[in-house]
């Protein structure tokens, strides 16, 4: 596992540290959640391109939808 070290302004850190005490996990955890989702909502859109140059509507359209699904 990597460690990673990022700068944030005061105010962004104190705020993401409520939601983590909110949801009752660390900040390491929701660092964590936070980077898995953002990675999903990448790849979700990745995939969305390729079908779109393949030319797959069919295949666009549900990505669509399960891009949707993750709020975008």
């Amino acid at each position: 596992m990597t460690t990673l070290s990022i700068r944030l302004p005061e105010d962004m850190a104190e705020k993401l540290k409520n939601i983590a005490k909110m949801r009752d996990i660390s900040l390491n955890k929701l660092m964590f959640e936070l980077s898995t989702q953002a990675l999903a909502e990448e790849e979700a859109k990745q995939r969305f391109l390729a079908a779109q140059l393949r030319g797959n509507p069919k295949r666009a359209l549900q990505l669509l939808e399960e891009l949707d699904t993750l709020g975008l």
